[in-house]
């Protein structure tokens, strides 16, 4: 298969959902929590930490149970993207378009005609298996009927996955038809929902998550596992002060002409690199909330705060008190 990831905050959901039954999911994951220095989780360690939980468990269906606990936050700003839209139809469609932000196993199509919205994904760039897929669909449903209030049913859900021996608990969850061993993964939801508003509709608030959302799904396209790693070598680099291209080629035993050409042949420079990689810091220290801006411009390698500040105006349009106020009222 080729190489795939999901997002940590999208993998954070396994972490809590393991201390809400009071396990340490350190200890039985093998693994720290994701860090604010982490966008993605590689597909394999995903499915192994699902494997782990499954055969601890020996319980059918772990992905109805996992999904559960579904936020926007899991999905992070696709899915703040999503709840500040006008209606679900609207939002499904905002999911497809940033998709591969948050899931990038195959590529989602999403449909709407006259009896609803059909949303599918095929198997053209692999099977990832019936825990992923079904933590996934489970996910997008509870997150579905979470942002509108409403528990409505699925009318069809389809797994290119083996029929397990007991249906019960998939047909309980979805409250439609549930289908094993088709072609495609398809979910399918009656037209009757999609203008069911979603909880928290802010036009002027989707503007602005547009944007941040579009500029995640440039970064991930241009984002393979290299690039991952040279990014956590800048993380302890910043806190240290030592934002330069010269003090990361050391760290990789290279020479900055070097890596500057690598950089150049994954369509990206130093430079951007490094805004990447402070945005996606400071975005953490700021959900946190622990830490004045002072704290965060210094953790960020800033002389003065107010030069973090214009930074951070550049990156996301908002100085930073103005996006943290916008992050707590969207998960009041």
């Amino acid at each position: 298969m080729t190489e795939t990831r999901v997002a940590a905050s999208y993998a954070q959901l396994l972490y809590e959902y393991l201390e809400q039954q009071g396990l340490s999911a350190e200890r039985v994951l093998g693994v720290p929590r994701p860090d604010a220095r982490q966008l993605f989780v590689p597909m394999a360690e995903w499915q192994a930490w699902l494997r782990r939980v499954d055969a601890m468990e020996q319980q059918p269906a772990l992905g109805l149970r996992i999904a559960k606990g579904i936020s926007a936050k899991h999905f992070g700003v696709v899915g703040y993207c999503a709840l500040a839209c006008a209606s679900l139809a609207e939002a499904l469609q905002r999911m497809e378009r940033y998709h591969a932000s948050v899931y990038d196993v195959n590529p989602a199509r999403v449909s709407i005609g006259p009896t609803g919205v059909v949303m599918e994904w095929g198997v053209e760039r692999g099977r990832p298996g019936a825990l992923v897929d079904e933590t996934a669909i489970a996910s997008l449903v509870q997150l579905a009927r979470d942002m509108t209030g409403r528990a409505f049913a699925i009318r069809e859900v389809g797994f290119v996955n083996p029929r397990p021996d007991d249906l019960r608990p998939y047909e309980a969850y979805f409250g439609g038809t549930v289908r094993f061993d088709q072609p495609v993964t398809r979910v399918v939801i009656d037209a009757e929902y999609l203008g069911l508003p979603m909880r928290k509709s802010d036009p002027g608030l989707l503007a602005l998550m547009d944007q941040q959302a579009e500029q995640l799904l440039r970064e991930v396209a241009t984002l393979p596992a290299m690039v991952e790693g040279w990014r956590k070598t800048l993380v302890p680099l910043i806190r240290e002060g030592q934002t330069s291209l010269a003090a990361l080629a050391k760290a990789h035993h290279t020479s900055p002409r070097s890596l500057q050409r690598r950089l150049s042949e994954h369509g990206t420079t130093f430079q951007k690199l490094l805004d990447q990689t402070r945005q996606h810091l400071a975005e953490g220290h700021l959900k946190e909330g622990k830490l004045d801006l002072a704290e965060i411009a210094l953790l960020l390698g800033y002389s003065e705060q107010s030069a973090f500040t214009r930074a951070f105006r550049t990156w996301t349009g908002l100085a930073p008190a103005q996006w943290r106020r916008q992050y707590f009222r969207m998960q009041a």
